[in-house]
């Protein structure tokens, strides 16, 4: 793909480019993806939002009563854009760290970086200093704007020659502070719609991160592919979510669809379920961003009222079970929206909503994408077999200096690593990530069919399933478990658990081991790290209360 002439002063980002011969095949079929040479994404989102909205609507809130409106966020965008410009030195190209929970200062901060031409790399406030240090030498980050409560493990990271200014204190250094009395207007910078607007990291659920580079058009094609066609947001909306900005499932919900519709979004650093409860309820919410845990725990609560205000209500980052789907279609009368995306694709890429929904499957590939389910040679498998998930679109793979980008993109194919069957009509069904696959006696067992089980007995908060090496079996499908508080995990609950596996789904794939734990590993995004239960040492990384090897039956 011949690509537009960069506007970045600052060349790294272009630079560390993968090869063209191993970029997907991008498609911009739809009109909509049309975009002119010189697009500049928070330019245009701030566009978008202002022209649906006004200047005197809601823009970005917060539980603490923060209420800023479209004029207000473009006002401080603008003078956050000329203090990293004139006080900090930034130029087109220069990569900016961001590093803080879910606020309004990070999301202005966000919208700043890329007016000013620079390439984002947002950090999960979670993250250590060691991890930091990981991403700083990856991206090579100059700059960072941080929360000031979040300082410490940035500071220990000692990337070099990085320049930092911080958010949220009194300090006179403060960015509020040095933005107070900067011009409020700022002719974004005239970025390439093929410039590199952010850096994006992989979630490390195999290992040491991958840094995705997605372009100003990137941003943009999501809004214009699952936003307008899927999720179907309008200005009159409240967003909410609980995926952090820095993961781009929660960018998507807390940045880009609701700007580019003009919508409000009630920005949330942290809440337990009944908090979350609670400020859908406080704020009159009506599009939720979240995970499948979340929504199972949402729909355990006694005043399922709390959600009356939703109308849309988005799950991904890991499979959805039905059995969750059925649970909150119960209490709240929605059906959440599944979709598979992923931080290579940027947003989602299958998913279905109202009518189109069928419990169970992820959904329809979403206008703009196509999809197909390949087997190990290329070849399109037969309707209803497995194979590997294989895509394209208008966004795709593009790992910054990356070896393991020829694995992710083969003959112009994104592959995601999940194991698909599709049907007659077009939808896709998700077996499991391809490595998680277990091959017992000679069966194909799909470790979260199990998983979605086991979370069907009310005792079970949370499990994975892996399989484990076996001399007889080849391997044993081993279920780690977290029960609900007061429930013991002895072998009669194990001996029951399996009973309920054994009643729901084809007897030869229950767990034939059921280890009881007080948490499951997962990363700082929530998804489960399988390969962590699959190590010698899974007892410490899951924190083991207590296990019991149970193998009565067949």
């Amino acid at each position: 793909m011949q690509l537009m002439p960069s506007s970045h002063v600052d060349t790294y980002a272009r630079d560390n480019l993968p090869p063209a011969d191993q970029w997907p095949e991008m498609l911009y079929d739809l009109p909509e993806l049309d975009y002119p040479e010189q697009l500049n994404a928070a330019g245009a989102l701030l566009d978008r939002g202002l022209a649906a909205s006004g200047a005197d609507r809601p823009c970005l809130l917060a539980p603490d009563g923060t209420s800023w409106t479209y004029g207000d966020v473009a006002a401080r965008t603008a003078q956050v854009a000329h203090v990293l410009t004139e006080d900090l030195g930034v130029v087109p190209g220069n990569r900016v760290l961001l590093r803080g929970p879910n606020n309004p200062w990070l999301v202005v901060s966000w919208l700043a970086a890329l007016q000013a031409g620079a390439v984002v790399v947002s950090t999960m406030s979670l993250l250590r200093s060691g991890e930091i240090g990981v991403v700083g030498e990856i991206s090579a980050a100059q700059f960072a704007i941080c929360d000031h409560r979040f300082v410490e493990d940035l500071e220990t990271a000692a990337l070099p020659g990085l320049i930092t200014v911080t958010y949220g204190s009194d300090a006179p250094d403060d960015l509020s502070a040095r933005a107070a009395d900067k011009p409020t207007t700022y002719e974004a910078v005239p970025t390439s719609a093929d410039d590199a607007a952010i850096l994006a990291f992989t979630s490390g659920t195999t290992g040491r991160p991958k840094a995705t580079m997605h372009f100003h058009r990137d941003l943009l094609a999501t809004c214009d592919t699952f936003g307008a066609y899927v999720l179907k947001a309008v200005r009159e909306d409240v967003f909410t979510g609980t995926p952090p900005l820095a993961f781009t499932y929660g960018l998507g919900g807390t940045v880009l669809f609701p700007l580019s519709v003009g919508a409000a979004i009630l920005l949330v650093e942290r809440a337990s379920p009944d908090e979350l409860a609670g400020h859908i309820a406080a704020h009159r919410v009506s599009v939720l961003f979240t995970a499948p845990t979340a929504y199972r725990a949402l729909a355990a609560l006694p005043d399922p009222a709390q959600l009356a205000s939703l109308r849309r209500c988005v799950s991904a980052g890991e499979t959805l079970p039905k059995a969750v789907f059925d649970a909150f279609q119960a209490a709240t009368g929605l059906q959440i929206i599944d979709g598979i995306g992923s931080t290579e694709m940027l947003h989602i890429f299958i998913a279905s909503a109202d009518d189109e929904i069928r419990p169970g499957a992820t959904g329809l590939v979403v206008p703009g994408y196509v999809g197909a389910v390949l087997d190990e040679d290329g070849n399109e498998v037969a309707v209803g077999e497995l194979g590997r998930l294989a895509v394209k679109g208008p966004t795709g793979c593009r790992y910054l200096a990356d070896d393991r980008q020829s694995v992710y993109v083969q003959n112009g194919w994104n592959l995601t690593g999940d194991t698909y069957t599709r049907d007659a009509d077009g939808y896709f069904w998700y077996q499991a990530r391809s490595d998680d696959m277990i091959i017992s006696s000679g069966y194909n067992i799909a470790g979260p069919e199990v998983e979605a089980a086991l979370l069907g007995h009310a005792d079970v908060l949370e499990c994975g399933v892996v399989g484990l090496p076996d001399a007889e079996r080849t391997m044993l499908v081993t279920a780690y478990v977290v029960l609900r508080d007061g429930v013991a995990g002895d072998d009669a609950k194990a001996k029951e658990l399996q009973d309920h596996a054994k009643a729901t789904i084809a007897p030869y794939k229950y767990p034939r081991r059921i280890e009881f734990v007080d948490q499951l590993p997962r990363t700082n995004t929530g998804k489960l790290q399988r390969f962590r239960l699959r190590t010698p040492d899974a007892d410490a990384d899951a924190d083991v209360a207590s296990a019991t090897a149970a193998t009565a039956g067949s």
